[in-house]
C-alpha cells in the first residue's frame, strides 16, 4: 500500500483523524505490516509495550484478569489503536490481547514512535484533549449513574435469594423453564400461589441472562398510582422508572392488581416498548418515548385481558405449589436448616423420619415461605438439640384432616396385632373357613326350623343384628373375615395351581357403570326370595342363599384378579360399603408421604419385603389408601398397613359419617340400594301392615295360593319408599328458592342413611333379643336332645320395644342433622325432606313396634 493510501486510511478509520497531514505522513512512513494467525497472543498484560499497534483487518480480544472477579473482555475491530497511552506515559500494558481471527497489524516500533511523539508535540496535545473529553464523559456518566441508583434503590433486587431446590420432575422442569427464559428478552409471565418465591424466580431469570449487570427492580402493582407516573414519569418533570431502567428488568409483582387505567398503557409497552409520560394539566402533548427494559410479570391468578400479550409469545412459567412437590420437602428442609444455621453460627441438626413424614403429610397453604418459617421456629424451639423431632413442628395441621386420631400411633399394640399373622390369615384360614363349612352342613342336614337349628339361629338372630350394630363402629370390617371371599381366594389359588394362566384384568369401566345395578338387582331378588319362601325359618334355603353368594365369589375369583366380586358385585359387600360410610373409623394414608417417599406402590400392587414393609399381594380390591375418599372401597384387611415401608397408613378415629359432607361422591345405584333396604323393613312386616290397614290378605308362606298377590305386594313394599323419597325431592325443588334447588336427588338421598340403618337394626332387635339367648336349648335341639332342660335368656317385650323406639328416634334425628350437613342450607329450604324423614319414622314405628 502506498504512503498516501496509508495516510488516507489512518484519517478515516483511526482516532488520528484530528492530527495534521505532516504528523500522519511521519506515522505512515514508520509503519511496518505484520500478520498474525488466529488464536495468537499479541501481548501480555503488565508488560512494557514493544510497539504502537494499529489493527488493519481481523478481530482482536482484550481482557484483564483479576483474582476477585471474572475477566472483563472486549472485542477490538479494524481501526483500533493499541498502547498509545502506555507509550506516551511510559506505562506497562493493562490488558492481554489475543487474535480471534487472522489479523493484519500495522506496527510502529517503540523507539521510532517515541521519537515521532517528541518531534511532534501535537500528538501529546491531541491525546490530552481526548483524555479530558473522556474524563468529562465519565463524570457525566457517574453523575447519571448516581442519580439513577438513587431513583431505583427503593425497588432494587440486588441478588437471588436461592435456587430451585429439589430433584423432582417439577423442580427439573422449573429449572428448564428458567434457563429458557434467560436466553432472550421476551416478556415472562410467572404464575403461582402466594409463598412460592415468584420474585426469586424472576431474579433467577434476570441474573442468569446476558443483562445480569443491569438493574432488576420490583414494583407491587397494587401500590402504583392510577396514572402510572412512577413508571412513565411526567412530561417536562421527574423521570419515570422506565427512563432510569435502561436495558434492565422491570418486575411487576401481582400483575392482577394493576390499576385498570394502566392496563392499556402496559399493553402498549409490552407490544412496542413505547409509552407516553404523564402530561401536566394544560401542558402540550408529550412526545412518545421508547423503553428498552425487559418486563417480567408475576401473578397468583390469570392476568387481566388487557395484559394478554400472546402475540409476543411470552415465556409462561407456572410454579407448582408445595403440596404437589412433596418429594422435594426433604431437600428443602435441609436447605433451610443449612441457611439458617450458617447465618446464626449454629450447628446443623438433622430431622427425624417421623418429623419429615409429618411435614410431608401437611399441605402447606403458605408454601415455601411457611416451610422456611416452620423450620426456623423448630430450630429455635429445639434449643440446640441434634435432632428435630415432630414435636417442634407443632403448627403442621391440615383442616382437611381435622378431628382425626390415628389409633395405630395411640395404641402401638393395635398396630402390632393388625400387622401380625392373626389378622386376617389365621382367623380366616384357621377358623372361618372350616366354621362356615360346618354351618352349611348343619343348615342342610340339621333340623329345618330356627328354634331347632343352631346354624339358622346364628345366621338370622346373631349375624344380622351384630353386623348392623357394628357398622357405625367398625364399618366394613366384616368383609375382611367374610367366608365368601375366603372360598373365592381358595378357588383362585387352586385353579391357578391346576391351570397356570394369567387372570383377566378388571373391566373397570363396565364394572363402575353396571356393577352397582347388578348387586342392587341381586339384593332385590334375595329379599323377594327371603319373603316369599320364608328363608329365615327354612334352613336348607338359607344354606342355598349362602352357597349362591359363595359361588359368585368363587366364579369371579377364578376369572378375574383379586376380589372383583367383593368390590363390584357382592350384594352383602354393597350393603357393607354403604353403611360403612357412617363408621367412626377410617383407613387412609398420608398423601404427602406416599407422594414423597413411595416409588413402588406395594400397598396397591404388592411386592417383596422392603424395609418394615412385608411381602404382600397388594390390595385385594385395588384401592390405594392415599386415594380413598370414603369407606366404601376399603375392606379393612390391613394389607396396605403390612406392605407400607414408610408408616404412611393410618387407622383414624373420626366423627361418624364425616365423609358424607366432605369428600363423598354419590352414586345412583347405591342410592337405589339405600331405599331398597328401607323397603326391606316394610317387606318383613307385610302381615302387620295388612292387619293395621284392614287388608284381607293372608301372607301364608306354606302355600302358593296367593303367590301372585304376595309377589306384587312384596315388590311394591321394596319400591315404594324410593318413589316416595323421589317425590318429596321434586316437591323440595319446586318450593325451594335457594341453592338447595340445585342439589341432586343422589346427593340429598344420603341424608336418609342413618334412618335406614336404624330401621333395619330395630327390625332385627326383636329377632335377636328373643332368640340370641336361646343358644343352649337350640344347640341341644340341633343335636337331637330337645327334651333336655337348658337355660335361656329372653329380653322382655317392653325392653325390646324401648330399644326399638330409641333406635328409630335417634337415627331419625341423625338423618335430619346429616341432611343439613350435606346440603349446607337453611332448615326451612330442606323442610320437605325433614318431614319425609319424620313420616318414614312414624310408619316404621307403627309397623315395627
Amino acid at each position: 500500500m502506498e504512503k498516501s493510501d496509508r495516510i488516507q486510511w489512518l484519517r478515516q478509520n483511526t482516532p488520528f483523524t484530528a492530527l495534521s497531514e505532516q504528523v500522519l505522513e511521519a506515522l505512515a512512513s514508520a509503519i511496518q505490516s505484520r500478520t498474525l494467525e488466529e488464536n495468537r497472543r499479541l501481548i501480555l498484560e503488565d508488560t512494557p509495550p514493544t510497539a504502537l499497534h494499529i489493527l488493519r483487518s481481523g478481530r482482536l480480544e482484550a481482557y484483564h484478569t483479576s483474582a476477585n472477579e471474572l475477566a472483563n473482555a472486549s472485542s477490538l475491530l479494524p481501526g483500533s489503536v493499541l498502547h498509545l497511552k502506555e507509550l506516551l506515559l511510559d506505562q506497562p500494558t493493562q490488558q492481554t490481547i489475543i487474535t480471534l481471527s487472522d489479523c493484519e497489524l500495522w506496527e510502529i516500533p517503540r523507539q521510532e514512535f517515541v521519537a515521532i511523539a517528541e518531534q511532534y508535540p501535537e500528538i501529546s496535545r491531541t491525546f490530552s484533549q481526548q483524555l479530558v473529553a473522556e474524563l468529562e464523559q465519565m463524570s457525566q456518566q457517574l453523575a447519571f449513574e448516581q442519580e439513577r441508583q438513587t431513583a431505583l434503590r427503593p425497588y432494587l433486587m440486588p441478588k437471588v435469594r436461592q435456587g430451585v431446590v429439589g430433584s423432582s420432575r417439577y423442580a427439573v422442569r422449573l429449572r428448564q423453564d428458567i434457563r429458557k427464559a434467560s436466553g432472550d428478552r421476551q416478556p415472562v409471565l410467572i404464575f403461582g400461589e402466594p409463598g412460592l418465591g415468584k420474585d426469586n424466580i424472576a431474579a433467577l431469570i434476570h441474573f442468569g441472562s446476558n443483562d445480569r449487570k443491569q438493574p432488576l427492580i420490583k414494583i407491587n402493582c397494587d401500590t402504583l398510582q392510577a396514572n402510572g407516573a412512577e413508571l412513565f414519569g411526567r412530561s417536562g418533570g421527574k423521570s419515570g422508572l422506565l427512563d432510569w431502567l435502561g436495558t434492565g428488568t422491570l418486575m411487576l409483582n401481582n400483575a392482577q392488581d394493576l390499576p385498570k387505567d394502566l392496563e392499556g398503557k402496559m399493553q402498549q409497552v409490552l407490544a412496542t416498548g413505547e409509552y407516553l409520560p404523564v402530561s401536566r394539566e394544560g401542558a402540550a402533548e408529550p412526545e412518545m418515548k421508547r423503553s428498552q427494559a425487559r418486563i417480567i410479570m408475576t401473578a397468583e391468578r390469570n392476568l387481566p385481558e388487557a395484559l394478554n400479550c400472546k402475540k409476543l409469545k411470552p415465556h409462561v412459567i407456572r410454579v407448582p405449589p408445595l403440596r404437589v412437590t412433596k418429594a422435594d420437602i426433604a431437600a428443602q428442609v435441609t436447605y433451610y436448616i443449612s441457611l439458617f444455621c450458617r447465618g446464626k453460627g449454629l450447628p446443623q441438626p438433622t430431622v427425624s423420619p417421623e418429623a419429615l413424614r409429618r411435614l410431608q403429610g401437611y399441605d402447606f397453604p403458605g408454601n415455601l415461605a411457611e416451610l422456611e418459617s416452620l423450620v426456623e421456629r423448630a430450630i429455635i424451639q429445639s434449643n440446640g438439640t441434634p435432632v428435630l423431632t415432630e414435636e417442634v413442628f407443632w403448627s403442621t395441621s391440615s383442616k382437611g384432616r381435622r378431628f382425626r386420631l390415628n389409633l395405630l400411633n395411640a395404641y402401638p399394640q393395635l398396630r402390632q396385632f393388625l400387622r401380625g399373622p392373626w389378622w386376617t390369615d389365621r382367623i380366616n384360614y384357621g377358623f372361618t373357613s372350616w366354621f362356615f363349612a360346618i354351618v352349611l352342613a348343619i343348615l342342610f342336614w340339621g333340623p329345618q326350623s330356627r328354634d331347632a337349628n343352631i346354624a339358622l339361629n346364628f345366621f338370622w338372630a346373631w349375624w344380622w343384628l351384630l353386623v348392623l350394630v357394628a357398622f357405625p363402629f367398625v364399618g366394613r370390617l366384616w368383609c375382611s373375615v367374610c367366608p365368601f371371599m375366603i372360598y373365592g381366594e381358595l378357588a383362585q389359588k387352586f385353579s391357578l395351581k391346576l391351570f397356570p394362566r394369567q387372570l383377566l384384568p378388571w373391566p373397570r369401566q363396565q364394572a363402575e357403570r353396571w356393577g352397582g345395578w347388578f348387586l342392587y338387582g341381586l339384593f332385590a331378588l334375595i329379599l323377594l326370595w327371603e319373603e316369599l319362601w320364608h328363608l329365615e325359618n327354612t334352613a336348607y334355603l338359607s344354606a342355598c342363599l349362602l352357597l349362591l353368594i359363595t359361588a359368585g365369589a368363587m366364579i369371579f375369583s377364578v376369572l378375574f384378579e383379586r376380589r372383583f366380586w367383593c368390590r363390584y358385585l357382592c350384594p352383602i359387600g354393597g350393603m357393607n360399603g354403604m353403611f360403612g360410610k357412617l363408621a367412626m373409623i377410617e383407613l387412609r394414608a398420608q398423601q404427602g408421604i406416599c407422594a414423597a417417599s413411595c416409588t413402588t406402590y406395594q400397598c396397591y400392587k404388592g411386592g417383596p419385603q422392603k424395609g418394615e414393609g412385608m411381602e404382600t399381594g397388594g390390595c385385594p380390591v385395588y384401592s390405594h389408601p392415599a386415594q380413598l375418599q370414603d369407606n366404601r372401597d376399603c375392606v379393612l384387611c390391613m394389607t396396605c398397613l403390612k406392605a407400607c415401608p414408610h408408616r404412611s397408613v393410618e387407622l383414624n378415629l373420626r366423627p361418624p359419617g364425616i365423609e358424607l359432607w366432605t369428600t363423598h361422591t354419590p352414586a345412583l345405584p347405591e342410592v337405589a340400594l339405600l331405599f331398597l333396604l328401607l323397603g326391606a323393613v316394610f317387606l318383613h312386616h307385610l302381615p302387620e301392615i295388612a292387619s293395621q290397614w284392614g287388608w284381607a290378605i293372608a301372607f301364608d308362606h306354606s302355600t302358593l295360593s296367593n303367590f301372585g298377590l304376595h309377589l306384587g305386594a312384596s315388590t311394591l313394599a321394596l319400591l315404594l319408599p324410593g318413589a316416595m323419597a323421589l317425590l318429596v325431592h321434586q316437591i323440595l325443588r319446586a318450593l325451594s328458592r335457594s341453592a338447595a334447588k340445585a342439589l341432586s336427588f343422589e346427593v340429598l338421598a344420603y341424608g336418609y342413611l342413618p334412618l335406614v340403618l336404624g330401621a333395619n337394626v330395630a327390625h332385627y332387635l326383636h329377632l335377636g333379643l328373643t332368640e340370641m339367648g336361646r343358644v343352649a336349648p337350640v344347640t341341644l335341639a340341633t343335636l337331637g336332645m330337645s327334651g333336655m332342660a337348658a337355660p335361656a335368656i329372653v329380653a322382655d317385650a317392653a325392653v325390646i320395644a324401648f330399644l326399638q323406639g330409641v333406635t328409630l328416634i335417634a337415627t331419625a334425628f341423625l338423618s335430619v342433622v346429616l341432611t343439613q350437613k350435606i346440603a349446607r342450607q337453611p332448615w326451612r329450604s330442606l323442610l320437605p325432606q325433614h318431614l319425609a324423614i319424620l313420616g318414614f319414622t312414624v310408619l316404621l314405628w307403627r309397623v315395627i313396634l
